[in-house]
This record gives C-alpha cells, sequence and structure tokens, in this order.
C-alpha cells in the first residue's frame, strides 16, 4: 500500500499552528489546490468532512471522518467514501526544535486497481507528495500571518 508522509518545521507558536490546521473549512481560501471542504457533521472530536481537490490537473473528491485530540494535537482521518478505494492517515502539530512547530501529515491510500497498481502508485504518490508539500507550505504562510 502506498504511503506518504510530509514533515515541515513552522516558525509560529504552536496553538497557532494547531488552530490553523483544524479550520479545514478555511483551506479553500488560501491553498489553491484545495477547491472545496465542507463539513457535514462536527461533535465534540468527531467531524466528516467532504473533500474536492486538484491533483495533477485532476479532481479528487471524498468524504472523511476526522478524530480530533487537542491534547495530542492530532487529526486522525479515514475515507468514509470517495474516489480512491483507501485514504487515510493523519495531521500530527508538536513542538519541534528551537521554538519551531512541526507539522506532519501522513497518508496511506489504495488506488483501487490491482493490475495496474504497480504503474500507478508511484504516479499517485508523488501527485499526492507534491500536493501535501504545497498545504504545508500554505498552512505555513497562513500560520505566519494569521
Amino acid at each position: 500500500m502506498p504511503h506518504v508522509r510530509v514533515e515541515l518545521a513552522i516558525e509560529a507558536d504552536i496553538d497557532i499552528v494547531w488552530k490553523t490546521v483544524c479550520a479545514v473549512e478555511y483551506y479553500p481560501e488560501y491553498m489553491a489546490n484545495v477547491r472545496t471542504v465542507t463539513i457535514l457533521r462536527h461533535d465534540d472530536t468527531v467531524r466528516a468532512t467532504a473533500w474536492s481537490v486538484l491533483l495533477k490537473g485532476s479532481i479528487l473528491e471524498w468524504t472523511e471522518e476526522e478524530r480530533i485530540d487537542d491534547d495530542r494535537r492530532r487529526i486522525e482521518f479515514g475515507q468514509i467514501d470517495g474516489d480512491l478505494d483507501r485514504f487515510d492517515g493523519y495531521w500530527q502539530v508538536s513542538p519541534g526544535t528551537d521554538g519551531a512547530t512541526e507539522v506532519v501529515l501522513d497518508i496511506d491510500f489504495e488506488i483501487g486497481l490491482p493490475l495496474l497498481a504497480q504503474m500507478l502508485d508511484p504516479v499517485a504518490s508523488r501527485a499526492l507528495r507534491d500536493n501535501s508539500e504545497q498545504m504545508l507550505r500554505q498552512l505555513e504562510r497562513k500560520a505566519l500571518v494569521g
């Protein structure tokens, strides 16, 4: 199963970074590749969101359930419906070195075409990695300017 992990140290207060990561409904305002994020349901620690993202010129859409742990500054997500067979992972915000804040986006996915997996998985992994790195850089800009 393909796996993508991206990390970025952000020179911003950990609480600001955590709030920025959690505020997914605002991602389309400052993330070029995120078309829409709609919060479908939000309880104390669980929410469901519908996403539409541009991925190398194609539109990828899914609905996910997110478990939000404010104490650990972690969001674990799993696709409940969407274009891929599997799409899950987590966001982790942690104290970094020299006062920076470390942000990790970790994703496991399956396209769902076993006969083409050997050819498509590396391409999809690169596209997801590029997109995830862009998201983290845009999160960094948002956390720094508010």
